[in-house]
C-alpha cells in the first residue's frame, strides 16, 4: 500500500479501529478526538486526542477508538524508525500540526501523500534523539517492569518489584548490571528525555512536565538542570536553546 493511511480503503488515513495485524513499515498512530487503546507486543496503551504512539516495523498492533473518536494511521518512510519496537510520544505539538494539515489536506494519490510523510518524518527524527541515553534492561521481566514504570511514573520500585514477583534488590542489580543505572536514576532520564521530546516538538514547559509526569514545572526544571548541568533560568528562558548547546 503506498498511501500514508492504514485503512480498508485505498489511499485513506482516517480509521475507527482494527484487528491485530502488522505492517513492514514504520507506523505512527495519531488519535484525533475522543480516546483509543492500542494493543502492542503484548501491553496496552491509552491514547488520548492528539496523543500519538510511533510502531516499529512488523510490531503486531491493535487499536480501539471509544465512540465518537477518530484517529490517523500514517505509514512512515523505512529510515523514520522508533528507538525501539513501541515508543510513546504523548502530544507534540509539531506532529498535532503536521497531523492536522494533512487531515484538511486529505491527500488521496502518493503523489500528493509524499510531501506529508516528509514532513512527518523530519519531526520524529527531530524529536526523537536521546538527550539522556538510557537503554532498556534485556531480563524480560525486568524490561516489562522498565516499561510500566514509564507509564506509572508515582508507583514505587517496590511495588513494581512485587507486582513482577521480584524482589526490589533484584531489580537494582539487573538494572545496574544491564543499563549501568540504578533504577531511580534510569527512570528519571528516560522521564526526562520525554520531556525533551515533547520540547522540541514546539511544547511549552508546563506541558512537557505533565507529559513526563512531573507534578510541577519547577519540578521538571530542577530535574533536568540536576542531570544536565545546565541552570534552571537557562532552561526557563530556553530550554529547547539550553539543552541544544550541550
Amino acid at each position: 500500500m503506498t498511501s500514508l493511511g492504514t485503512v480498508v480503503a485505498e489511499n485513506a488515513i482516517r480509521f475507527l479501529g482494527h484487528d491485530t495485524h502488522q505492517h513492514d513499515e514504520p507506523h505512527l498512530v495519531y488519535v484525533v478526538s475522543g480516546n483509543a487503546r492500542l494493543s502492542a507486543d503484548g501491553e496496552e496503551w491509552r491514547l488520548g486526542r492528539h496523543e500519538a504512539l510511533w510502531l516499529a516495523p512488523r510490531v503486531p498492533h491493535a487499536l480501539r477508538i471509544e465512540p465518537g473518536g477518530m484517529a490517523l494511521g500514517p505509514l512512515l518512510n523505512a529510515s523514520d524508525q522508533p528507538r525501539c519496537r513501541v515508543q510513546p510520544l504523548g502530544a507534540v505539538p509539531a506532529i498535532v500540526e503536521v497531523m492536522t494539515t494533512t487531515l484538511g489536506a486529505a491527500p488521496t494519490t502518493a503523489e500528493q501523500v509524499g510531501p506529508f510523510r516528509q514532513a512527518l518524518g523530519r519531526v520524529l527524527k527531530g524529536i526523537s534523539r536521546q538527550y539522556f541515553p538510557v537503554v532498556l534492561p534485556a531480563h524480560p521481566a525486568v524490561r516489562a517492569l522498565a516499561r510500566e514504570a514509564l507509564r506509572t511514573p508515582a508507583v514505587t520500585l517496590e511495588e513494581l518489584a512485587a507486582q513482577h514477583r521480584m524482589s526490589a534488590r533484584q531489580v537494582q542489580r539487573v538494572f545496574l548490571d544491564e543499563t549501568g543505572l540504578p533504577f531511580t536514576r534510569w527512570r528519571n532520564r528516560a522521564r526526562m528525555n520525554a520531556a525533551v521530546e515533547h520540547l522540541r516538538g514546539g511544547g511549552e514547559l508546563t506541558a512537557a512536565a505533565r507529559a513526563a509526569g512531573y507534578a510541577t514545572r519547577a519540578g521538571l526544571l530542577r530535574a533536568l538542570s540536576r542531570e544536565s548541568g545546565v541552570p534552571v533560568s537557562a532552561l526557563t528562558t530556553d530550554a529547547v536553546g539550553a539543552l541544544g548547546g550541550r
